[in-house]
């Protein structure tokens, strides 16, 4: 069974803290009806957004000196062999339904594992749970290979690239499956907001809906929600033809954009999907923001939707909420202060109904 969503706040994934179990405290006080589990960027280069997802990825190199990941792919022996090794893991894993091939260890998540062992030390069941995974695009056109091309645009890294995400989300969505009544996983694509710019004018469409159904897919098949996650605007029907269930994004600052895909918005949420709204600024902007003025800010980026035809009812019961992006760039009481004010702001909305 698919709990309700309505106005059900969860957060992005990122906070500044270099402890765990502080993160973990805010996140479980402030959105404990759907927790995540927290990304520590500041904890090092294993924690950034793309590193963090780079385990068992074959040819992938962690440079420490220069603070980067690369994938060398120069001896094509050596390459060929590490991508059919990589295959026949993938495959077993698709019989056995036993995705621990492709664990996220404690090197790269210390907030995985605080949230693991907090619910299993009795911190009970929660109704949702969200995990996340960094978008095959975003890794893809953000890390290069050994010539500083990006590895997306080498064909068969892609195909690597894409199950390799695929597989983080399975391996997260069976270790937490004892502990939510509903799970959520958010493929988070921020560069999805430069798609048709002049720097991706080689990146087609097709291809970028084809690598996000693959994963959606893959979500599907453990009995979850997938969303995707993009902090800016885009071309939003991609993701309703690429088929998640949830699309998220920074209402804060793109709230009136999405009216521009009526049509199309107007049809996902007939078919029983959310908008999950990024109406909570992370910047310095949520100083002088509260419920009150958020709320007014929700409202208005909703009726743009209901002046071309959709039902408000039918957005206010398929709506979440989020922050506009992570946290984990902002100082500790700044993120601290986005947390507080999404948790008041969720609670207004569901008290005015």
């Amino acid at each position: 069974m698919t709990a309700k969503t309505e106005f059900l706040a969860t957060a992005i994934g990122s906070l500044p803290h270099t402890s765990a179990e502080t993160a973990l405290s805010i996140v479980l006080d402030k959105i404990p009806d759907c927790p995540i589990w927290p990304q520590l960027p500041k904890l090092g280069l294993r924690e950034q957004m793309e590193i963090q997802y780079s385990e068992g990825l074959p040819c992938a190199v962690i440079d420490e000196a220069k603070g980067r990941m690369f994938f060398d792919t120069a001896d094509q022996d050596t390459s060929a062999a590490a991508m059919a090794a990589f295959y026949e893991k993938y495959m077993a894993a698709q019989e056995t339904d036993d995705w621990g091939a492709f664990a996220i260890t404690p090197a790269f998540s210390r907030g995985i594992y605080a949230l693991l062992d907090k619910l299993k030390g009795g911190g009970g069941k929660r109704p949702w749970l969200k995990v996340q995974t960094t978008g095959p695009l975003s890794i893809g056109l953000s890390i290069v290979d050994e010539n500083k091309r990006a590895i997306y645009y080498n064909e068969a890294f892609r195909d690597i690239i894409i199950k390799g995400c695929a597989a983080k989300c399975r391996w997260q969505l069976g270790l937490f499956k004892l502990y939510a009544d509903d799970l959520i996983c958010f493929v988070d694509e921020p560069i999805l907001s430069a798609f048709g710019s002049s720097t991706y004018v080689s990146v087609q469409r097709d291809d970028v809906i084809a690598a996000i159904a693959e994963v959606a897919e893959a979500i599907h098949g453990a009995g979850a929600l997938c969303g995707v996650h993009c902090c800016g605007n885009t071309e939003w029907p991609i993701l309703t033809e690429a088929g998640v269930d949830i699309i998220n994004f920074d209402a804060y600052g793109y709230g009136e954009s999405i009216a521009l895909y009526a049509n199309e918005i107007g049809e996902f949420l007939g078919q029983g999907n959310r908008i999950a709204w990024g109406i909570v600024p992370t910047s310095e902007k949520i100083t002088g923001e509260t419920a009150e003025s958020l709320v007014a800010k929700y409202d208005k980026a909703v009726s743009g939707l209901t002046a071309k035809g959709i039902d408000r009812e039918l957005i206010r019961t398929q709506s979440m909420l989020t922050p506009s992006c992570g946290t984990g760039s902002l100082a500790e009481p700044l993120a601290e202060r986005v947390f507080e004010v999404l948790a008041q702001t969720s609670a207004a909305l569901k008290e005015r109904g």
